[in-house]
This record gives structure tokens, sequence and C-alpha cells, in this order.
């Protein structure tokens, strides 16, 4: 009895509860811990009314300084990343100047956010960058361009297909604001970012690509088989055209920052009839009797060995000089990119050979490896987009105008030099302009895309033009391949021409209605053919005016109405400058000594020659109509009025400068019935001291005077016109050394 009692009483006191007290704690355990402290004082610096703040230093509304949030941005939570970002732009927005000191550490944390695997981050990283670059100086920007291009050809090639996209998006970006930097050795002949950006286009696509070797099978750069969304197609595809139309651009076509598009102002580039020259310095010659007082010192410069005499029967012997691009800005401080600028013309005859137009069996490469992703996407977007009574998607309208630009910028570099053509390349495009010539024209009900179906049907008419011409100049070398294989090659042969014959026609019926301004169909209202077009097809009017492979019908058809279109467009319309300077050098063209063809000889066609004489005629109305409301213009006509006068035959000129001394009169002044004698444009024309102007209108005057003077002819009329405009006038002076000149001249 007693041991089971005390066994029971031992087992109540292992589980019994204490009972608490009233006013009393509960008792410690026994294995507690004291983990209390006991301080004098507890001291916060940054709290304290001693501490002097530094006010000066500029913070955002959350009170965060810069050093804070550049310190976020490596944090690792994905909102105090992003919202680092946010205060990073509005710290900038209100303190911009913030960035002279801070601009390196800022790029420096930024490049690491490229890859970020959020991707709020990084699309609050991009439009950040989209927003700030764009904004600092060039030559601020360029020595970090390394650092911005090694993160992002990183991105390029990283595990997550979504970082590969939102890279391209930030060549975008920097494609915009350094594309000079971009394409740099792009070609694979120097060590440059460009190659590894083009190398990540590819891999991305899977397209594969080459490493050092012109030949030979594809190396793939991905091993990665992730299927593109169109969306995401479209962002690669648009981005590849893009760095492919400025890294195959002339040097000095290739804007510093940004790309903007040409607008009613810009000069012609008429680089699509040097194949009318035997050489490019001749093409050059020739192009300098256009250039306006804006242009001078900013054209194209080529390069000679320096001799100690010109040779006297040298086409250049007269005009050409040394080019010193730092004596443009004498007075201004030299920049980096100045210098870096003139550092590459210093070394420009020693590497020569990598500039984008020298390297055409790379791009040769490169086309015959995007072919078949320029097909397959084609292919693939073409039924829903060309798809009668449906409102085609808008991401497969743009890839199908993305995939035509780029066809259009490899192929114009690659057949741009008929004695290089590859017959590989010529099916290549001409397989191409296949599979698009069925849904040629293409038109569309919807509004906000018939500009994009309008640039197809450009792009389609140039790559028909470049694929005739080229196959034209490469049937003469390889008559005897295609005579070797056989009878299926020459059926094969005669089918192609039957195709190529039947697109050429259909390209000349879009032409001539665009340029007449008719209506595709009933269904349609005829417009007016706009600038950006008619720039658009000017290639394709020349290949169809100076080609032998339009028929002799077609071409008479087409120079027929570019002339009806150049005489009837308004003075004050924004085509009427590239009017006339692309006909103009149709004229000049028939009296340039080194012109190669024949086409453009207007004595044997009298339908033809009239209409080039009535729209030579028809200039001084126009400088009369223009007045000083576009005095762009109001130079190219006079330049153009000008050369015609001196390089005509002396019967043509006579004429030319009898028709033209009754129509300058007014110009210079008016005999007004009622109210007397008024002067004309001439005298709102900006004076010398300001613009050439007025004195290109007396050299024409000049001219036209010295012509009648030739045949006996006096001109009296003219003559008294401009002795009264010129009265009182800075021109005075120069007027009368002018005539005085010629006349003595005569005598």
């Amino acid at each position: 009895m007693p041991k089971s009692s005390k066994k029971k009483k031992d087992k109540v006191a292992d589980f019994s509860k204490a009972k608490l007290k009233l006013g009393k704690g509960k008792a410690p355990a026994t294995n507690a811990i004291d983990t209390s402290f006991k301080a004098r004082s507890i001291a916060l610096p940054s709290q304290s009314i001693a501490f002097e703040k530094n006010t000066s230093e500029p913070i955002t509304r959350r009170q965060l300084t810069f050093g804070d949030l550049i310190s976020h941005l490596k944090h690792y939570n994905v909102g105090t990343r992003k919202d680092a970002i946010l205060g990073l732009r509005e710290l900038l927005d209100a303190n911009w100047g913030l960035l002279d000191s801070c601009l390196a550490p800022l790029v420096n944390a930024l490049v690491r956010l490229i890859g970020d695997e959020d991707a709020s981050v990084r699309k609050q990283l991009l439009s950040f960058l989209a927003w700030m670059l764009p904004r600092i100086p060039l030559e601020d920007l360029i020595p970090h361009a390394p650092l911005l291009l090694l993160f992002t050809t990183s991105a390029q090639t990283h595990i997550f297909a979504e970082i590969r996209i939102d890279a391209v998006r930030f060549l975008d970006v920097l494609l915009d604001c350094i594309p000079e930097s971009v394409i740099a050795g792009w070609c694979e002949m120097t060590d440059g970012h460009g190659s590894r950006v083009l190398g990540g286009y590819l891999g991305i696509l899977n397209a594969g690509t080459k490493y050092g070797e012109t030949e030979g099978p594809l190396k793939a750069t991905s091993t990665a088989s992730v299927v593109l969304t169109p969306a995401s197609k479209l962002v690669v595809l648009r981005s590849l055209s893009t760095f492919l139309r400025t890294a195959l651009s002339p040097s000095d076509s290739i804007p510093k920052k940004g790309r903007l598009p040409p607008n009613t102002n810009t000069p012609l580039d008429a680089v699509f009839m040097k194949n009318a020259f035997p050489s490019s310095h001749a093409y050059l010659s020739f192009e300098s009797l256009f250039k306006t007082s804006d242009q001078t010192g900013n054209g194209n410069t080529f390069f000679r060995n320096w001799q100690p005499e010109m040779p006297a029967d040298d086409e250049l012997g007269d005009i050409f000089i040394q080019y010193f691009p730092l004596l443009n800005s004498f007075g201004d401080a030299w920049t980096l990119h100045d210098l870096a600028t003139s550092q590459s013309f210093s070394g420009a005859k020693a590497n020569i050979h990598t500039s984008p137009l020298a390297n055409v069996d790379f791009v040769a490469h490169l086309a015959g490896t995007l072919h078949s992703t320029i097909i397959e996407t084609y292919l693939d977007c073409a039924p829903s987009v060309f798809s009668p009574g449906s409102s085609p998607p808008e991401t497969e309208v743009q890839l199908i105008v993305t995939i035509a630009q780029l066809a259009q910028s490899l192929y114009h570099v690659v057949l741009e030099s008929p004695e290089n053509i590859d017959n590989e390349h010529v099916e290549h495009l001409e397989s191409i302009v296949n599979y698009m010539s069925p849904y040629f024209p293409a038109s569309t009900r919807d509004g906000k895309l018939e500009q994009a179906y309008e640039e197809f049907n450009l792009i389609f008419c140039e790559l028909t033009s470049l694929a005739v011409n080229a196959s034209q100049s490469g049937s003469s070398r390889s008559h005897q391949k295609r005579k070797a294989r056989g009878r299926t090659t020459a059926t094969q042969l005669s089918g192609s021409r039957v195709k190529a014959s039947i697109q050429t026609e259909r390209v000349t019926q879009y032409i001539t209605r665009r340029l007449r301004g008719e209506a595709a169909s009933s269904d349609h209202i005829g417009v007016a053919i706009n600038p950006t077009a008619y720039r658009a097809l000017l290639p394709t009017i020349w290949a169809l005016i100076s080609s032998g492979g339009a028929k002799a019908e077609e071409a008479n058809e087409v120079i027929h109405a570019t002339l009806d279109h150049a005489l009837k467009v308004s003075s004050k319309s924004a085509c009427k400058r590239l009017t006339v300077e692309f006909v103009g050098r149709l004229v000049l063209l028939g009296l340039e000594r080194h012109y190669l063809g024949g086409v453009l000889d207007s004595d044997k066609n009298p339908a033809v020659k009239a209409k080039f004489d009535a729209w030579v005629w028809h200039l001084p109305q126009v400088v009369w109509e223009l007045g000083s409301a576009n005095l762009h213009s109001t130079e190219t006509i006079l330049r153009v009025v000008l050369r015609v006068l001196q390089r005509q035959s002396k019967t043509v000129r006579s004429e030319t400068a009898a028709s033209f001394q009754s129509r300058l009169v007014p110009y210079f002044y008016i005999d007004h019935p009622n109210r007397g004698p008024l002067p004309g444009p001439y005298k709102k024309l900006p004076p010398s001291s300001g613009s050439k102007i007025r004195i290109l209108v007396l050299d024409v005057a000049a001219t036209v005077l010295d012509l009648g003077r030739q045949n006996g002819q006096e001109f009296e009329s003219l003559s008294r016109a401009v002795g009264l405009a010129v009265a009182g006038e800075e021109e005075e002076s120069y007027w009368s050394h002018v005539s005085a000149a010629r006349f003595i001249n005569k005598l």
C-alpha cells in the first residue's frame, strides 16, 4: 500500500499544473535564458537634430537618393527593382544635369537588368532606356556602347525565349541611338559587335549562321527548338530588316542618331541610276550637277591615290580636291565623335574593303541563308492576309511587309553589280517574286492597313525589276551551261521568261495607273500618288526605261506616263521637286558623254522629244508659281535649267533660249496694263547675303541673254526686266559684272 500511494503522488506531481495566484506573475522556467540588456543611450545619427542633412542632393518623392536607387537595382525583390527604375526616371526628369557625373555608374547598373528573369522589370527598363538614351549627346553615349551591346548580345543567346525577344527590343532602341556602333563589324571582317548581333538574330530564327567562312554548310547558333509566335517573329524580323537596311546603307547616309524618314525637302538619291555610267567617278561627277547649296560638302566622298600631276584626260581632273572633314566646324570645339569620324576618314583607304557595300559575297551568302525563312514566313501568312472577304490580322500583314523589305535590302545589293551575279541568287529572287505574284496588286478595304498593302505593292515592283534585269544580264554568260542541260532546262527557261514577261506587264500597268491617278477598280476612288510612293517607284521606273528586259511598248508607255505626271503635277505639290530631279536627270543623261545606254535618245521618238521639250519649257512657270514658298525646289529647278542650257546643242539651245526669255520676264518685272510695272517673285527671294538663289536666277538670265546674242537676238525685254529687278539691290554689281563679261566675250 505505501508504495502504491507514493507512485500515485509522484504521477500527480509530474502532470499537475501550478496554480497561479492573483497579483503574482508566472514563474520562469528552470531552463530559461535571460536576453535582456541594459544601455545608457541609443544612438540614431540619421534622426538626430545634431546631424546636418545634405539638402542639395536630389531625392525622389520616397526620399531616395541616386545612390539608394542604384543599390535597389540589385535587390532580390522584383517590385523593388522595378520601383528603382521608376525612381530613376523621376529623379532624372527633374534633375537631368545629374547624368553629367553619374552616367557611368548608371549604365553599369542598368545593363545587368537587360537579362533580368522578370518580364515586368525588362519592360520597365526598356521604357526607361527608350526615354533616356535619345536625350544623351552622342559623344557621351558612344563610350558606353560596348557595355550596352555586350549585355544585349548576351541576352540574345539566353536560355529563355522571352529574354531573347526582349533583347531584340533593346537592340531596336540602340539602332535608333547608336546605329554605327551596333553594325560595326557586322560582315565579320573586323572584330565588332555587329557580327554577334547578326548571329543572335539568326540564332533566334533558327536560321543558322557561319563563322568566318563565306562558303560551305551553315552552323547552327542555337540548340533551342522554340517555335516563335507571329508577334515574336515580327519583332525579330522587323529588327533584322532595320539592322540590314542600316548596315547596307552608305556610311555617309547613316543617321547619327535616329532614323528619320525622307521628307519632301530630302533630295533624291539616284544611286539606282549608277548602272548608266562606266565608273563610280563618272556617276558622282554627274550627280554633282544637282547638288544644292545645303548639300555642298555633304555628298558622297570617294578616295584617290595622291599623284604629283593629274592626267589631262582624267574625268575628275578639274573637280577633285582633298577632303578635310574637321574644317567644316573650324570654329566649334571638336567632340569625341568628330575625332573618331576623322580617324575613320584617315584610315578609309586602308580599310576600304571593309565597307558594307564591298562585301557582296557576304550579303549573297546571307541572302541564301535567309531564303527559306522568307519563303516559309510568306507562305504561312499569305493565305490569311490576302484572303478576300475577311479582315486580315494586322500582325500577319506586317510580317508580309517586313519580309518583303528584308528581301529588298538583300537582293538590291546582291544584284546591283551585273558582272558578279550568280544564277542561284537570281533563281532565289525569282522564286520569291513568283510566290508574291498571284496577290499583286494587293488591296484592302481597311483604311488602317492600306499603307501596308501599298508598301507591299511598291516593293514587289522593285523586286520584279531586279529579277528581270538580273536574268537578262546573266542569260548571255550562262548560255553554254543552259544549252548543255538539255531540252528540260530549255523548257523551264522558256516558262520563266513567260512568267517574267507577264509580271513586267502587270508592273507596268500598275505604275502607269498610279502615275495617272486612276482607280484600281470600280470599287475604289483614284487618288494622286504621294511623294513616298513616287520616290519608291523611281528605281522600278528607271529599270523599265533603261533595261532591255522590258518590251519597247512597255518602256515607251512608262516614259509617257512619267512625263505626263511631271507636267500635270501642281507646282506646290510635294511631288514636284522629285519629278524635277528625276526627269531632269533623264534630260541630262541624253546629253551626258559617259552615258552607256541609248534609250533616252529622244531624237528617235518625236512624241517623247515633244514631251521632254514641253517639260523643260514649263519650268519657268513653275519657278514663278513657287515664288519664295519652297526655296529648295526653286534652286533645284534653276540648276536643272542652267545645266540644260549649257549642255544642249547649239540649235536646240537657241530654241530653248527664245522660249525661256519670254517666260522669264514676268519673274523679274511685270508690265501691268493698269497698275504699271510691278516687281515679280524675284523680289521675294532672300538676298544673296543669306542665300545663293538670286545669284542662280541671274546666272540663268545671263545664259539666256548670251545665247540670244549668239543668234543675233538681244532679248531687250528680259534685259530691261532684270535691270529693274536688281536696281538698288545687293546683286546689282554682280549682274553688271556678269552682263559685261558675257558681252566682252562675244566681242
